[in-house]
């Protein structure tokens, strides 16, 4: 058997469903459905146990895991309760790291490209501990996800007593279907996909920066399924650990994610450009882009999705299909 925390939200789910159609059912899922319906993530899976947060350390004790795939976290890049996100991101990690290491269970948690800040020192997955402290997160969900890989170099560095495989995934801008509860945190493709559809312009942030036209802003946008690849291939591979960047290698400008958009509904682009927030302007990252290179030096060969066709398969298989649900 295998835990999937975080396992009715967007990544999690979508892992789920992968590992079903290789034929394992043998999971358990450890989220919170909620209200946002969740749980459609979840309604063409198969699951041999749901464990609610309150009942996870009882359901763990004295269980044998073939791996922890620990997605679990508050994962909204706005989010301004300190102790919410220590709790969830850090202290629960860390917690789960322990239980790993002391049971011996491989261990494959999700960090994220937040944790690189403004990109000044560069996106290099280097996880040593010297290289880690160099990097200054720009928000505090960044924080809390820095602070937990600090931590895991940490031990590693001191040579504790560690999980037989452990694996952070800095994931950069993931994208795909049953990422719908996720509100304002969904993808630009997600949120905006009616407006496109109906013909309406959509509104892109004017920049704030020198020599960067409005719309030129960039971000390594990844499909979902090329993590979950990721994910299997690290599952089928239990030697393996460190900590690896997981993007396309490839920046791409939220003007050509949009024209993707559009271009996937046979439309021509409509793009307004506004101001934005005042109180998102000192914290907004103009440029992410992987350094995938540890992750291909380890054995990963798979391609990634480009762009434009993961934006038409996005739109065509689900969100302007009989069901947007994987």
């Amino acid at each position: 058997m295998l835990l999937v925390t975080g396992g009715a939200g967007f990544i999690g789910s979508n892992v789920v469903a992968s590992l079903n159609e290789t034929g394992r059912a043998d999971i358990a899922v450890n989220d919170v459905l909620g209200s946002e319906g969740k749980w459609h993530n979840l309604a063409a899976c198969q699951l041999a146990d749901f464990v609610p947060p309150a009942d996870l350390w009882r359901w763990l004790d004295g269980r044998k895991l073939d791996v922890v795939v620990h997605l679990a976290a508050i994962s909204s890049t706005t989010a301004t309760d300190g102790d919410a996100l220590i709790n969830n991101n850090f202290r629960l990690s860390l917690r789960l790291f322990e239980w790993c290491a002391s049971t011996r269970t491989p261990f494959i948690y999700a960090s994220s490209a937040a944790t690189y800040g403004d990109g000044r020192n560069g996106f290099a997955d280097d996880y040593s501990l010297g290289a880690l402290k160099q990097l200054k997160p720009m928000n505090l969900y960044g924080w809390s996800k820095h602070l937990f890989d600090l931590a895991v170099a940490e031990r590693v560095a001191r040579k504790d007593k560690l999980p037989p495989q452990w694996v952070g995934l800095k994931l950069f801008n993931v994208f795909g279907p049953n990422e719908y509860h996720k509100g304002e945190m969904a993808s630009l493709v997600a949120r905006r996909f009616g407006d496109a559809k109906t013909g309406k312009p959509i509104r892109l942030f004017k920049s704030y920066r020198a020599g960067i036209a409005d719309g030129e802003q960039k971000r390594d946008f990844i499909y979902v399924a090329d993590v979950v690849a990721v994910i299997r291939w690290l599952i089928d591979t239990p030697k393996l650990s460190g900590i690896f960047n997981v993007g396309t290698g490839q920046a791409r400008s939220f003007r050509e994610l949009v024209a993707a958009l559009f271009a996937a509904l046979g439309r021509e682009p409509a793009i307004e450009y506004v101001d934005m927030p005042a109180s998102l302007r000192d914290g907004y990252q103009y440029f992410t882009q992987a350094e995938i290179g540890n992750l291909r030096r380890a054995g990963y060969n798979a391609t990634f999705t480009a762009l434009e066709p993961a934006v038409k398969r996005y739109v065509k298989s689900y969100l302007d299909g009989a069901d947007r649900y994987r």
